[in-house]
């Protein structure tokens, strides 16, 4: 038995090895240093991170017909199969209370910048330039009442956009590692 669980070990133990010797099958190819520099993007709140460009809301409708973005959100954002971009419920109901809407839930407008950059359009992601970028949020920021129709979003001007949500998102609790876990928490 013994000798059974030391070839178990040499076995666990060797394999990363003989993963790392095995043949290639010519399938797949190493990335190219420009592929990863285009998928090793992070924009965070203050939007440090985005790159030059421009656009406004009049521009973004146009960049969101063009691109075919109706086929999935519906005319204006609203109807397609895809989650809806603006919210059919007023200006009156608590944000919790609206729809699930990118522009309205984000915490931050360079969310939403982040997720159309790099998620849209289905099937072709990441194929957007910076200024159909920053056109198509403010496309979608302007019908929901975040910005007026001629705010022209740029990599200084969208950090300092107000999302409708504000300070109420959900914050990350202050447990630290090695400390109890958060009061009611069953593990």
């Amino acid at each position: 038995m013994g000798s059974l669980r030391l070839v178990a070990i040499a076995l666990l133990l060797g394999s990363p090895a003989f993963a790392q010797s095995s043949p290639k099958f010519g399938v797949g190819r190493a990335p190219t240093a420009e592929e990863i520099r285009a998928l090793d993007i992070s924009i965070g709140p203050t939007g440090e991170e985005l790159p030059s460009g421009r656009g406004t809301a009049k521009e973004g409708a146009k960049v969101f017909e063009q691109k075919g973005c109706i086929g999935c959100h519906g005319a204006e954002g609203i109807g397609g199969l895809a989650p809806a971009l603006q919210s059919k419920k007023g200006q009156d109901v608590p944000i919790w209370q609206r729809e699930r809407i990118l522009p309205l839930r984000a915490p931050f407008a360079t969310i939403v910048w982040d997720f159309i950059h790099r998620g849209m359009p289905l099937g072709n992601e990441g194929t957007l330039t910076a200024d159909e970028a920053y056109a198509l949020t403010a496309y979608l920021l302007f019908p929901n009442k975040v910005i007026p129709e001629d705010q022209v979003l740029d990599k200084e001007s969208l950090p300092k956009v107000k999302t409708p949500i504000g300070d109420d998102y959900a914050r990350l609790p202050d447990w630290k590692p090695g400390t109890p876990r958060l009061q009611g928490y069953p593990y």
